[in-house]
């Protein structure tokens, strides 16, 4: 099976990379710095700058499109919209006008988008037909899936998955927290009653894998735990694993003042996200709980003390 890869230098692209060559793929990636393609991803794979480095008669029986600047960074000015938007957007439109040059088309197109697509949604439980609340985060997801899903008029099966937090050994949003709740300063981000939608690194790819293998299935997936929490619930869980106190409190205006209103959504904002399709078609979680995933994560790092509970 050959796959091309957008974004596989990443947190979930690198290791994606590394478990499909292990099992025998031919991977092709395409990476702004092909230098650290074979790093991260095997000596096997194969790296490209861009998609006019492909011929339109090479075949490729899978796409998985993970690439997009990192949404927490510096301040989304609107030149950092633009950036964000141009590396989601911008070049899944290209990836599928690849598509239609393409002697044979791709038989399927995994492209990612995020629980942002819904907005700020407070304790409401969402699923895949869910309505979304207004704001930049829905705005971008909405165009990244409809770039995608455009692959459709060219015989392509299309499959979005809308990602949670996702939480691995080796980067995610867990990576620039654990430090702190090591040292005791886990924080509490303003009320803590906001809802956080997740999902551990070994579902994410397990999902792809799956899709892969299971050609009935097209659309519109949420890839999150089936068990959202609160950040207070995430604060509380993660430091008793530690057996590290978290007493401390960030007041939501002072996330505001730091990150401005748009950006403090990704803290503040609430998604009360389940998987809804995922377990109707039967896919099942390794990680469903989140000091279950928590201590897989953990594990990986040896940061668990013996006895915690």
């Amino acid at each position: 099976m050959r796959i091309l890869v957008t974004g596989g230098t990443g947190f979930i692209g690198s290791r994606l990379c590394q478990e499909l060559g292990g099992s025998g793929a031919r991977l092709v990636v395409l990476s702004r710095r092909p230098d650290r393609v074979r790093d991260r991803c095997g000596l096997g794979v194969t790296a490209i700058t861009a998609f006019s480095d492909l011929s339109p008669s090479l075949v490729f029986d899978v796409v998985i499109n993970l690439a997009g600047e990192p949404l927490v960074g510096p301040r989304w000015t609107d030149a950092r919209k633009r950036l964000l938007w141009d590396s989601r957007v911008e070049l899944t439109r290209s990836l599928v006008d690849y598509f239609e040059r393409a002697k044979v088309k791709p038989k399927l197109l995994i492209s990612g988008s995020a629980v942002g697509f819904y907005g700020d949604q407070g304790d409401r439980i969402l699923d895949e037909s869910s309505a979304p609340a207004d704001g930049f985060g829905h705005r971008l997801c909405n165009a990244w899936e409809s770039a995608a899903l455009r692959a459709t008029e060219f015989g392509v099966r299309v499959c979005i998955l809308r990602a949670g937090l996702v939480m691995g050994s080796s980067g995610g949003f867990l990576a620039p927290l654990l430090p702190l709740f090591r040292l005791g300063l886990g924080v509490r981000i303003g009320s803590g009653e906001q809802w956080m939608s997740w999902i551990c690194l070994r579902d994410y790819i397990a999902i792809i894998r799956w899709l892969i293998a299971t050609p009935e299935f097209s659309g519109i997936f949420n890839a999150t735990a089936p068990n959202p929490v609160t950040n207070r619930r995430f604060t509380e869980t993660l430091s008793g694993l530690l057996g590290k106190p978290a007493f401390l409190v960030v007041p939501a205006r002072l996330v505001r003042a730091l990150m401005g209103r748009e950006m403090s959504g990704l803290l503040l904002g609430s998604q009360r996200v389940l998987p809804a399709r995922l377990l109707e078609s039967g896919f099942r979680f390794r990680c469903p709980e989140l000091e279950m995933a928590l201590r897989d994560v953990l594990s990986q790092t040896s940061a668990v003390p013996a006895g915690s509970s």
